[in-house]
C-alpha cells in the first residue's frame, strides 16, 4: 500500500526537526498544564508552574473550555472574554504563557477533534511534563480533560498521527492533579510539591481572577458577594482570599506528609506548609526517582 505523499515527507523530515528543536531548547523543560475552566490549571498547579518558571523553565498553563457560563449573573461571549482577560493578567504573574480553547464551558466532549487539538497542542510545546485532571470528577468538563489528555499519551509519539504537527521523540511524563474523590479509586500522591516559598504569588495571581472568587463564579449569589470585602477594599479582599488558601494548601500538605517527607526528607518535609500533589499516569513516561528530580529540579538532590 503506498502512503500518501504528506506522511512520506513527514518521515523524512520528522528526526532532523526534532534534534534542531532539542538544540534550540538549551536544556531547558516544558511543562503544559491542562484545565477545563479558566481557573483550574492555575489552582491544581500554579504554585509548581512559578517554581518552574523561577529555576529558568517554560510553562503553559490552557484552559480547554472558555468557561463561558461560569458565573451566576453573567454568560456568553462578554464572560468568555472577561475571563480570557483574567486568566492573562494571573498567568503574567506566575511566568506561564495561556491559551484558552474556544469551546463552550459545559459542553465538552471526548471526541476524536478533541483528542487531536489537545495531541497538537503537546506536540506544539514539546512537552516534557503534562499535567491534568483525573478523569474522575464532579464535572464533567474536568472528567473529560482528563480523559482527553490520558488519550492522547502515547499517541503524541505517533509520527502518522496529526502529521501537520512533528510528534515527540518521547512519551511526556504525564500527571494527574490531586483531588478527594474515592471512585473507582482515590488519588494517589506520588509526587508532592513544597510551595512554601511562592505561596503568596500563587495566592496574588489567584486574586487576579475575581469572577470565581470574590463573586463566586456559577455558584455565586447576590448574598454571596455581600460576604466578601468589596473590590474597594483591596486588602481586604486578599486578606479574606489568602485565608482560604492556606486553609486549601494547608490541607493538601497534611494530607500527604507523608509523600512531602519522601521528597524532602523528615526535617524539610515535616515543615512544609503548603503543597500540591500529583499522581503519574500510567499511560505516559514511567519515571524512576532520579529522573523525577530532574523533571522537578526543585526538589532536594
Amino acid at each position: 500500500m503506498k502512503l500518501p505523499i504528506i506522511h512520506v515527507l513527514a518521515a523524512l523530515l520528522l528526526p532532523a526537526f526534532v534534534l534542531s528543536v532539542e538544540a534550540e531548547d538549551g536544556g531547558k523543560l516544558r511543562i503544559i498544564v491542562f484545565g477545563a475552566h479558566p481557573d483550574d490549571a492555575q489552582y491544581k498547579a500554579g504554585g509548581s508552574a512559578a517554581k518552574w518558571v523561577k529555576a529558568g523553565h517554560e510553562v503553559k498553563l490552557v484552559s480547554v473550555t472558555n468557561g463561558d457560563v461560569g458565573h451566576w449573573q453573567s454568560a456568553g461571549g462578554p464572560l468568555a472574554e472577561r475571563r480570557l482577560a483574567e486568566v492573562k493578567k494571573a498567568d503574567a504573574l506566575i511566568g506561564a504563557k495561556t491559551e484558552v480553547l474556544d469551546i463552550h464551558d459545559g459542553e465538552l466532549v471526548p471526541s476524536l477533534e478533541n483528542r487531536q487539538k489537545i495531541i497538537r497542542l503537546i506536540r506544539e510545546w514539546k512537552a516534557d511534563v503534562v499535567i491534568a485532571h483525573r478523569p474522575w470528577d464532579y464535572h464533567p468538563d474536568h472528567r473529560y480533560v482528563g480523559v482527553l489528555v490520558q488519550d492522547a499519551a502515547f499517541m503524541v509519539t505517533v509520527p502518522f498521527v496529526c502529521t501537520d504537527v512533528a510528534p515527540l521523540k518521547k512519551n511526556p511524563l504525564f500527571l494527574y492533579s490531586s483531588d478527594g474523590f474515592q471512585r473507582p479509586y482515590p488519588f494517589k500522591a506520588d509526587i508532592a510539591v513544597s510551595v512554601d516559598d511562592v505561596f503568596d504569588q500563587k495566592v496574588e495571581a489567584i486574586h487576579e481572577m475575581p469572577s470565581q472568587h470574590y463573586e463566586g463564579g456559577a455558584s455565586g449569589s447576590a448574598e454571596y458577594v455581600k460576604t466578601v470585602p468589596p473590590a474597594s477594599d483591596e486588602a481586604g479582599r486578599k486578606a479574606w482570599l489568602r485565608e482560604r488558601w492556606v486553609r486549601r494548601q494547608s490541607n493538601e500538605a497534611k494530607r500527604y506528609r507523608d509523600a512531602l517527607v519522601s521528597w524532602y526528607g523528615p526535617e524539610k518535609g515535616a515543615a512544609v506548609q503548603y503543597a500540591e500533589v500529583f499522581e503519574i499516569c500510567e499511560y505516559g513516561r514511567q519515571p524512576s526517582r532520579e529522573e523525577i528530580k530532574k523533571l522537578f529540579p526543585f526538589f532536594p538532590l
